[in-house]
């Protein structure tokens, strides 16, 4: 497949751009910086502002997917404004260009006896803004007509490790084990979404995964 990534120089987008690479797909990474990129074969640096919609578009065209792994910045006080106008930007240029899109999101908006987490009293402050931003781009998007769509939210925990291929999947609730955690490995989470990229099984919703 060709694949369009955002985000390919992130935390997620690393791990995203790695599994697609592995599966010898054809990236077209669009970073702001596109010397971060990893250099693998199959993948092509482009440098776009995702707040430019005609750019990404142009950036997109020849992709038969687009995987956003946007972030609006962690750390950054203006994070929800960011995360959201991008968020929407990148909807709207999939949708111009007619592409099919998978977005990755927060945990925060999974809900726990119908509370989302970002909403709880123990969820941590720092992350709020950035939660409810993707939330509300969750939002946005099930409201979109004319666009296929999928949403991917990580488990509650989740951190580099072992690429397992191994693991369940869930709606808008966390997926837990038998301990009573949830938590997947980044490179396991980019399993998921290669996979949903490969296969549809999503469309029009939101899924979750976990071990």
């Amino acid at each position: 497949m060709k694949l369009a990534l955002i985000g390919a120089s992130g935390f997620v987008g690393n791990a995203v751009l790695k599994e697609a690479a592995s599966r010898d797909h054809e990236v077209t990474a669009i970073v702001r910086t596109p010397s971060k990129v990893a250099a693998l074969d199959g993948v092509t640096a482009v440098r776009a502002d995702v707040n430019d919609i005609d750019a990404l578009k142009a950036a997109i065209s020849g992709s038969d997917v687009v995987v956003s792994a946007f972030n609006g910045g962690w750390g950054d006080p203006e994070i929800y404004a960011k995360h959201l106008a991008g968020s929407k930007a990148i909807v709207a240029a999939a949708k111009a260009a007619g592409k099919r899109v998978i977005v990755v999101g927060g945990a925060g908006s999974l809900e726990i006896d119908g509370k989302q987490l970002v909403d709880g009293p123990h969820f941590p402050e720092a992350y709020k803004d950035g939660a409810r931003a993707a939330r509300d781009a969750l939002a946005a998007l099930r409201g979109e007509t004319g666009l296929e769509w999928s949403f991917l939210s990580p488990a509650i925990m989740m951190a580099p490790g072992a690429r397992t291929a191994k693991f369940r999947t869930g709606g808008d609730q966390p997926v837990f084990d038998a301990n009573g955690e949830s938590h997947i490995s980044v490179e396991d989470l980019a399993v998921a979404i290669v996979n949903e990229a490969e296969t549809p099984e999503h469309t029009g919703k939101r899924f979750t995964v976990g071990y």
